[in-house]
């Protein structure tokens, strides 16, 4: 049996013991969604929006397909049937309070089995490994080796014991960092946008501002 093989069945049998809040998108990483008062009306995929393209105008809400809401304790095995057998490939996670927690789709589901699943929204292997988002921020591949990354950003960090940002920001964390995980380091804000049960792919680097001191008196 292959490596290939193993890792998945290793990734079928781990979904059975995981929970949805074990993959779902955090509510704070959800950049595209405004909550407000925990108040989902809907969901709007990309695909419907364009039907309505070329029109002048059009009412945002007929577009809306129904929101599904699940507990952050559904383990994602019992999701998988449902997201299967509903053709629902989305769905809202709620808390113990009935607030809204994050979201999870079919895709974070089977990435849990066959590991990274790469899609038109994916990071392309021919794009830089750093790309600065705003001043101060950067999206940064965790394959990224040590020296790039020091002279992309400013830093010093010893590339004698780890060689890429990725082994950097694991041993910080001290185990696996699941997607929506963040950490300081130094003057840095690492957040994880892109990971599997594998390995962290993408973060999302952020320069903190240099913390002032205050002048003891003599």
């Amino acid at each position: 049996m292959d490596g290939d093989s193993l890792a998945m069945i290793e990734g079928v049998l781990q979904v059975s013991e995981m929970q949805v809040r074990d993959i779902m998108i955090p509510r704070s990483q959800m950049d595209s969604l405004k909550i407000i008062k925990n108040d989902v009306i809907g969901i709007l995929l990309a695909k419907d929006l364009l039907r309505y393209y070329a029109h002048e105008s059009f009412e945002l809400r007929d577009m809306l397909r129904p929101a599904v809401f699940i507990p952050e304790s559904k383990r994602l095995n019992v999701l998988l049937k449902e997201f299967r057998s509903n053709r629902n490939h989305i769905a809202i996670v709620v808390d113990e309070y009935g607030g809204v927690a994050g979201m999870v789709t079919i895709e974070d589901v089977l990435e849990q089995i066959v590991g990274d699943i790469e899609d038109e929204y994916d990071d392309d292997e021919d794009e830089s490994n750093i790309i600065q988002q705003e001043p101060g921020k950067y999206r940064v591949k965790a394959l990224t080796e040590i020296p790039e990354f020091n002279e992309a950003i400013g830093t010093e960090f010893s590339d004698e014991e780890f060689s890429t940002v990725g082994g950097l920001v694991v041993n910080h964390f001290g185990h696996l960092p699941k997607r929506g995980e963040h950490i300081r380091i130094d003057n840095l804000s690492v957040t994880v946008v892109h990971a599997d049960s594998r390995r962290v792919h993408v973060l999302l680097v952020e320069q903190l501002p240099e913390e002032v001191y205050p002048i003891e008196s003599v």
